[in-house]
């Protein structure tokens, strides 16, 4: 079980600007969740916090017996990755972007077992054909994938994703989507991914954490997505409906 306890951030430090104010949830293995909220209610925000790119003032988070933040940043990188919502990908392969994505347990070489991690994980996300291109000339939908592959092969039990489907055609945000569905459940990594979409959160997320102000809202299953939620995290009037047996949400 992966706990956030009690997580608040201020820009400027104590007495800065609040941004997060006392986050809590928790998150079983294999489990999507999706952080939804108007822009500036520090989702994004709360995600670099997690990974500790950004120090909370306040709060832990603890996998199973272990207090995360109490361990250094190159330990923290072993039970958790990101993949930020825009990455900048220099020239190289994408074989060797990947294996970027090992840093945290590459000592002296790159091992067999590093190369062959890695020979996996180009496979199982299905970029195979493309592990000798060069990043910068893939399309948007595939330079995700690249990222995605980087941050699996540090083997995390909690991967964090910032809007995954932004930037992406339709086809591309589901087969993306499906992809890390697929593999939280195939591999139990627990995944936490900032997603704008409530049709594709309700598809492919199995808990819902509404931010507002900077606070939890509401956080559960599929209960919690409901118009009087909606209304009141994002001001907007609306219905959650059903087609074909997905439930989506329509504006009015």
């Amino acid at each position: 079980m992966i706990r956030v306890k009690n997580i608040s951030y201020s820009y400027g430090g104590k007495n800065g600007s609040p941004v997060l104010k006392d986050i809590s949830f928790d998150i079983s293995p294999g489990e999507c969740v999706g952080i939804l909220g108007n822009n500036g209610a520090g989702k994004s925000t709360l995600l670099t916090c997690l990974c500790k790119i950004r120090t909370p003032q306040n709060g832990n988070l603890s996998i199973g017996q272990q207090e995360l933040y109490q361990m250094k940043r190159s330990e923290i990188a072993k039970h958790i990755s990101y993949v930020a919502q825009k990455s900048e990908m220099s020239q190289m392969t994408v074989f060797d972007a990947v294996l970027l994505g090992r840093k945290p347990y590459i000592r002296q070489a790159v091992s067999k077992e590093d190369l062959a991690i890695c020979e996996q994980m180009i496979a199982q996300v299905g970029i195979s054909d493309l592990k000798l291109r060069y990043t910068n000339e893939l399309s948007g939908g595939e330079q995700q994938k690249v990222m995605l592959a980087r941050a699996l092969v540090q083997e995390p039990k909690l991967l964090l994703l910032d809007e995954p489907a932004s930037n992406l055609d339709p086809r591309n945000q589901v087969e993306m989507l499906a992809l890390v569905q697929k593999i939280a459940r195939d591999t139990k990594v627990s995944v936490l991914m900032v997603l704008h979409d409530l049709s594709l959160a309700l598809r492919y997320c199995d808990r819902f954490l509404f931010l507002k102000y900077g606070k939890v809202y509401k956080y559960g299953d599929d209960s919690i997505v409901t118009r009087e939620t909606v209304v009141e995290v994002y001001g907007i009037d609306g219905a959650i409906t059903l087609i074909n047996g997905q439930k989506i949400f329509v504006p009015d």
